[in-house]
């Protein structure tokens, strides 16, 4: 087995907490699918047999996947406050080879390969996707007038191939000025540097990266502390042990600093398979291939995606954003299931948009709209509603003469006759009166309020 996968999902969604205060966030439905669904269908569709899921009890128990891979769930307790490096380094005796780290909230139709063989050809230590930040266009439920939080650039260096990694920082870690070492630029004198890129959260790493992680338990995340990490370690010298120091202390403060460094944890036994720096087909390869047979040992890469979808869904308005495309992504998968259900019953099936979903059991009266929207399971939707632009969960009922557009509306929630909804968002469980109007308002319930 050359790599063992792991998917993140015991995360809370601390940036959508309207939507996950009352559903979990790998549980969140999108094309009527959970939200988990997605990243495990990359690994399968790229031919992974078995899967870590590191996630909570609470969602292990309500998940119910249509998968022929292997799941392993280890679950982590509700009162454990983990960063997604404090995940891998709690499983860090599962696993024995490379790995292949993965969001629970990816949705992508990415060839995995392409990150993959970056890591097998340059045997690299890190791979990982990346894409242009996609802003959603929709409005957002109860954020219409709300100044937008401001986002705190990533700067990525790349080389001339935009393939090799060489320098990330972020925004907020930075004084005045972008600093760029020297020892970067003796190597590699020309840098692009690139933002609004989004970092997809996909990570090929090598097992000794997880043996560095073991040990050093001050790196509690993966995306703001190990990968950074790993770049600028890569034109950094190893940790030295200088001889003859007479400072006991000293002498043993260096060696803890040298056994926490990475390059104490890169194995030297593959040293058959280098190749000869002078018969070598890599020997025309400016640069990089140099450092592989000298030093260099940390090396870092990224495929930056050009087209195709590629969402992180951590906020609610990607969340909305990804269910508009899935119709769209469905298609590009090749998973020509039909977008209404077959146990649907619709009386005018000609009112629904053909971009529409319309998941199992679910009814729909006569004369009723459904127009770029997605209906869940089970629902019921009477005589003369309107709905366009929505995402409705499952078991929601709405009754005669009610008209929604551009609103979420979670399970089990019930809006009565003739009720106008727009821009809203509806959490689970909520009833909202005959003729009630609401626009640009998040409606949830006391007990999801103090959850936030």
């Amino acid at each position: 087995m050359e790599f063992q996968a792991v998917v993140m999902a015991a995360g809370g969604g601390s940036r959508m907490t309207d939507l996950t205060s009352s559903i979990p966030k790998p549980l969140l439905p999108v094309g009527n699918r959970p939200l988990l669904w997605y990243p495990l269908n990359l690994l399968e569709r790229a031919g992974f047999e078995e899967v870590i899921v590191i996630t909570r009890k609470e969602i292990q128990k309500m998940l119910n996947l249509d998968t022929k891979m292997k799941l392993d769930f280890v679950c982590i307790s509700d009162n454990m406050d983990m960063g997604t490096a404090d995940s891998l380094r709690h499983i860090h005796q599962k696993i024995k080879t490379d790995v292949l780290v993965l969001s629970c909230d990816l949705i992508t139709d990415v060839d995995l390969y392409k990150v993959v063989d970056l890591f097998r050809t340059h045997d690299a230590t890190l791979s990982m996707l990346m894409k242009k930040t996609h802003e959603p266009t929709e409005v957002v439920p109860g954020q219409k007038g709300k100044k937008k939080p401001v986002e705190q650039r990533d700067f990525i260096g790349v080389d001339d191939t935009g393939k090799r990694l060489l320098f990330m920082a972020n925004e907020a870690d930075l004084d005045e000025e972008l600093v760029i070492k020297r020892s970067i630029l003796q190597k590699h004198p020309r840098m692009h540097i690139r933002t609004g890129l989004m970092d997809a959260h996909l990570y090929c790493l090598k097992k000794y990266v997880v043996d560095f992680l073991v040990e050093n338990r001050t790196i509690t995340s993966l995306r703001s502390e190990l990968i950074p990490h790993l770049v600028r370690k890569q034109f950094s010298s190893p940790t030295s042990l200088q001889q003859g120091l007479d400072n006991k202390e000293e002498d043993q403060k260096k060696k803890e600093q040298a056994s926490l460094d990475i390059y104490s944890f890169i194995k030297e036994d593959n040293s058959l398979l280098k190749p000869a720096p002078d018969n070598s087909c890599w020997n025309d390869h400016r640069g990089d291939m140099n450092e592989t047979l000298h030093e260099g040992k940390v090396r870092c890469y990224v495929h930056i995606m050009k087209e195709g979808l590629c969402y992180r869904v951590n906020t609610l308005g990607l969340y909305i954003e990804a269910n508009r495309q899935v119709p769209k992504l469905l298609l590009n998968l090749g998973l020509e299931e039909p977008l209404v259900h077959g146990s649907a019953q619709i009386t005018d099936r000609g009112m629904v948009g053909s971009d529409s979903i319309i998941g199992s059991s679910t009814q729909v009266g006569e004369k009723t709209s459904i127009k770029h929207s997605i209906i869940g399971s089970m629902c019921t939707i009477k005589d003369k509603v309107k709905i366009t632009n929505c995402i409705i969960m499952n078991s929601v009922t709405i009754e005669e003469g009610c008209c929604l557009q551009g609103s979420v509306i979670c399970h089990n929630a019930v809006i009565e006759k003739g009720a106008d909804i727009k821009d809203c968002l509806i959490g689970s469980d909520q009833r909202l009166e005959t003729k009630a109007k609401h626009v640009n308002e998040v409606i949830v319930g006391t007990e999801q309020l103090m959850e936030i």
